[in-house]
């Protein structure tokens, strides 16, 4: 389980097609000192297992459904990804309950920059924004944040200065793919409603 508060924005060393997925490495020598083999680490929001660990960097393996599910198949040498290992059980949870199960991708439609005001505006399919509400918790690429306005076409989120400083979202553009995890108690209501009203 993770918080959607990023620890590290790291450099993405490379990420190399392989037998049935792809091996993701990444440069967090900050972050690698506290990490061991088997840990699971968020990577844009994506729950990935560290399989190396060595002179700073990352190792993840990618398998064929995450790459399809997604936005880490679309990272490249060099851009940055938002990591967050896996929260204690004795931590304050400062943002939402976020499993590192990606529901599916967005698209990034606008980033509005009025001073200290930015408005990250996302389009994505029903089956995300069903699980969505006005003032409720979404995760894009692992980051918490509040849904602000919500619509047919997806949905606004507000950012402030401290989370473009210290995530990759200042990075998007629009037109880039995002990765989106609803809330899970959201899930869990509207799965129990459907069940038990048809």
């Amino acid at each position: 389980m993770f918080t959607g508060i990023v620890e590290a924005v790291a450099p993405v060393v490379s990420i190399e097609p392989g037998r049935g997925g792809a091996r993701l490495v990444v440069e967090a020598p900050g972050l690698s000192s506290e990490v061991k083999l088997g840990d699971s680490v968020a990577v844009n929001g994506c729950c990935l297992t560290v399989v190396a660990n060595a002179s700073g960097r990352l190792h993840f393996d990618a398998v064929q459904e995450t790459l399809e599910r997604t936005s880490i198949g679309d990272l490249r040498p060099g851009a940055r990804a938002n990591l967050e290992r896996a929260v204690r059980a004795d931590a304050r949870l400062d943002g939402h309950v976020v499993q590192g199960h990606v529901d599916g991708t967005g698209r990034v439609r606008a980033l509005e920059r009025r001073d200290d005001d930015v408005r990250f505006a996302v389009s994505c399919d029903e089956e995300i924004t069903r699980y969505l509400v006005p003032k409720g918790s979404v995760a894009i690429d692992g980051v918490s944040l509040t849904v602000v306005s919500l619509s047919d076409a997806g949905f606004d989120v507000a950012l402030i200065p401290h989370t473009l400083a210290e995530t990759n979202l200042g990075d998007r553009s629009p037109g880039d793919r995002v990765n989106l995890e609803a809330d899970v108690l959201g899930k869990y209501v509207v799965r129990y409603l459907e069940r038990t009203r048809g």
